[in-house]
């Protein structure tokens, strides 16, 4: 069985859940992590047992390295990204997997011109509640659709954005719906497809910085059902997302990892133990390593069949998306459809 050699763009906190997850899996090894500070990227290599680079073009050159997790800030994604499929390597970015639809389109463009496996991180996907929403939905077990809610109530501080110079700015990193949002976007949009319209309003209430803090919007799906979206990072002292889907025939809430309500006719609520999968509603470093080591598997799955990948480039590029749809709907007051000028890039 081959063994798949990993390089990891970015040291810092969402990389060590990559390592771990790469540590975690038989046939896996990190052999190489890049970071422009010299001293983050010797302690991580030090500690994970692999080399390091200040330039990640450095690691882009080894023929030992087969699969790169790019974990950089977030504004960064798209032209780190880009670097790591031209360089032929199968890539695997954190959310959000660009800051906008255009870019995040070229991403997918080119893993798909060039036969690599593109996978932008949703491992919520992986949870097992959440795959067994997704056998129920497509089943039809709730009959038809009618409306899907996303909550999200996070809290950060002031601190955390004062943290680093890129984040709560639009261009870098993002507000409550890009950067916290996504992953209960993703979920959304898996669950219920793809969205057609939005109205969407967004605020800065309790922060300084550019980005917003609460973003709301009411989606039409391409199925005819209606959704909810809030995010925010003001919630105190915060709490997990939940996300609830109505159908003709039955009602499932998910709070965090957790099933709270379950109707669904000729399906038993499961009862097995919740894992404690679910972080990230106070302190983003707060999420466990188990569901990425999903995804990396995932991946790895995806190149040896040739099968696409649960969570796939177009996935990524379909949840930044619906994001610049929101932002885009906050400017102008109004209710857009979301076509082909969104997916060229959002609208000055």
């Amino acid at each position: 069985m081959a063994q798949w050699r990993f390089g990891i763009i970015g040291c810092g906190d969402v990389a060590e859940r990559h390592a771990e997850a790469i540590g975690q899996i038989e046939d896996a090894r990190l052999v190489a992590v890049s970071s422009r500070t010299e001293s983050r990227a010797r302690t991580f290599a030090e500690r994970e047992g692999c080399d390091w680079v200040t330039d990640y073009s450095d690691l882009l050159r080894r023929e030992d390295i087969d699969i790169v997790c790019v974990t950089t800030s977030s504004g960064s994604h798209a032209s780190v990204g880009l670097d790591v499929l031209n360089a032929g390597k199968h890539l695997v970015v954190e959310k959000p997997m660009a800051m906008s639809a255009r870019d995040a389109r070229q991403m997918a463009d080119t893993a798909r011109e060039r036969g690599l496996v593109l996978s932008s991180i949703a491992q919520r996907r992986f949870e097992a509640n959440n795959q067994l929403i997704k056998r129920v939905l497509d089943e039809g077990a709730l009959g038809r659709l009618l409306l899907a809610e996303m909550t999200l109530p996070f809290y950060r501080s002031q601190a955390y954005y004062d943290s680093a110079e890129w984040r709560g700015t639009i261009a870098q990193d993002g507000g409550a719906l890009m950067n916290q949002g996504i992953h209960g976007l993703d979920l959304l949009l898996w669950f219920a497809g793809d969205a057609r319209t939005v109205f969407g309003k967004t605020a800065t209430l309790t922060h300084r910085m550019e980005a917003e803090d609460l973003g709301l919007a009411i989606v039409q799906f391409e199925s005819g059902a209606y959704g909810t979206v809030m995010a925010s990072t003001s919630v105190q002292p915060g709490y997990p997302a939940t996300i609830a889907l109505y159908g003709e025939q039955g009602t499932i809430k998910l709070e965090g990892s957790s099933l709270v309500r379950w109707s669904v006719p000729g399906w038993e609520q499961p009862n097995w133990a919740q894992e404690q999968a679910y972080g990230g509603v106070t302190d983003p470093k707060s999420i466990v390593a188990e569901f990425h080591q999903s995804q990396l598997l995932d991946v790895i799955a995806a190149i040896e069949t040739g099968i696409e990948p649960l969570s796939s480039g177009e996935d990524g590029w379909r949840a930044v998306r619906l994001v610049e749809a929101i932002y885009e709907s906050a400017r102008r007051r109004t209710e857009i459809a979301i076509g082909d000028r969104l997916e060229e890039g959002r609208a000055e």
